[in-house]
């Protein structure tokens, strides 16, 4: 039956589980009363909603507290073990793959390595990448012992643009990587032992990693940020609504220097050609230091900055203060360009180098930043770290199935994108708020 308004009853039940869904899940556990006054539901539509969620398994009795001269009331909360997330990482370095519960906790996890081919030099084999991927799935299903039916969705994030086709079957464009218009959705189909109804997400990894502080990490309360990702790359993404996902930005490609170093892209004077973590390793090297020899991206980087910035007090490592220190008016630049062009309330810093640098050189970055930005904008915006760790954009790819399934009221059926329903937008905004 359909309404004059154009929905139907089906679309109002959905509306109904999902406004149930989504405060046990951010306000949870609840009861049936608050749960009228906090959904605007009547209690018979509580009561049959409710009861249709538990004969699911996706919510279940959480105790109970005592009302005002009546019976103890039950508690309710979206079950934990209804459902399961994967969510994984494509870095520039490894790749994670983190298997989660419906309310975010691990269950397990699977990394492996990644390295440039030696034929290509900077190419990451598309085959690898998919290999590590299938591997890394099974082993964390069967760490667990969940059951692949059980998965909600498989959530990715990637480096480079990624296209979502009218036809469906996300495509990868990630020029820094050598992948030039990848089908990676349909190659993970076709490798991935999983259910074909188990639906992929496939974005870009600073967006998921915006999305994922956003909603849980140092972006809860903004109205609009921009959390930046430093690995390899330089990536960032920015939203204006507490929802998110935001805006993947090519940030690492905004140019601080004409006729600059050459990028990995090609071009010259990116901003990645002075902050990415493998750019700043060889200007260290070009300027006399000695990174560890045989070590990988992430020990010398950990390195440099150690000889930078010595936590023992001792002399630094003149070159590899020079370095960072010319790199930090580089970012402060950049920061100036995002508080320009976005004005936002927040900017964010992510990613395993943002992580491992952030600490000892942000104070520096944001000198600079003020600087260079308008004193109108510069004013009121913050700096500072996002909480979530090395782990972030795992989570964020995780949220992306998520959001899908309570977009649905909770429903298992059609695979393809779904648009979050206003009343899940409304409560992610009146959650992030607090």
């Amino acid at each position: 039956m359909t309404r004059p308004n154009g929905r139907t009853v089906r679309d109002l039940r959905r509306e109904n589980r999902t406004a149930v869904l989504r405060r046990l899940y951010f306000d949870g556990p609840m009861s049936r009363f608050s749960l009228g006054p906090a959904t605007g539901l009547s209690s018979g539509s509580v009561s049959n909603v409710v009861a249709e969620l538990v004969a699911e398994g996706l919510v279940e009795e959480a105790g109970s507290v005592d009302s005002a001269g009546g019976r103890p009331r039950i508690l309710l909360r979206v079950a934990p073990a209804s459902g399961r997330m994967i969510g994984v990482d494509v870095g520039e370095t490894r790749i994670r793959i983190e298997l989660f519960d419906l309310t975010l906790t691990e269950l397990a996890r699977a990394e492996r390595p990644l390295s440039p081919s030696e034929e290509d030099g900077e190419r990451y084999d598309v085959e690898v990448v998919v290999g590590h991927i299938r591997e890394g799935i099974a082993e964390v299903l069967r760490t667990a012992e969940v059951p692949a039916e059980t998965l909600l969705g498989v959530g990715v994030g990637v480096p480079g643009i990624v296209e979502h086709p009218d036809g469906g079957g996300a495509v990868v464009h990630g020029q820094t990587v050598g992948w030039d218009a990848v089908p990676l959705e349909r190659l993970l189909r076709d490798a991935v032992d999983l259910p074909p109804e188990v639906p992929y997400r496939i974005d870009n990894g600073a967006k998921t990693l915006g999305q994922a502080e956003m909603w849980f990490g140092a972006g809860r309360g903004a109205t609009s940020a921009v959390v930046v990702l430093f690995g390899s790359g330089v990536g960032a993404c920015v939203t204006t609504d507490p929802l998110g996902p935001g805006r993947a930005l090519e940030w690492g490609h905004l140019k601080v220097s004409v006729r600059g170093r050459r990028c990995r892209c090609g071009a010259q004077g990116c901003l990645e050609a002075y902050a990415g973590a493998g750019a700043l390793l060889e200007r260290w090297r070009e300027a006399g230091g000695r990174p560890p020899a045989g070590a990988d991206e992430e020990t010398a980087l950990a390195a440099m900055a150690a000889a930078a910035r010595p936590d023992d007090g001792g002399a630094p490592d003149a070159a590899a203060l020079a370095v960072l220190e010319e790199t930090a008016e580089y970012l402060g630049a950049g920061f100036a360009d995002l508080i320009n062009l976005f004005q936002p309330e927040r900017i964010l810093v992510g990613g395993w180098a943002g992580l491992l640098l952030g600490t000892r050189f942000l104070a520096a970055v944001e000198e600079h930043a003020r600087a260079y930005a308008l004193a109108y904008p510069a004013a009121r915006v913050t700096l500072g770290m996002g909480t979530l760790g090395p782990d972030a954009v795992t989570v964020g790819a995780a949220i992306l199935p998520l959001a899908d399934f309570f977009a649905r009221g909770g429903r298992r059926e059609d695979p393809g994108p779904v648009e979050a329903s206003p009343a899940w937008a409304e409560t992610v905004r009146e959650r992030t708020a607090h």
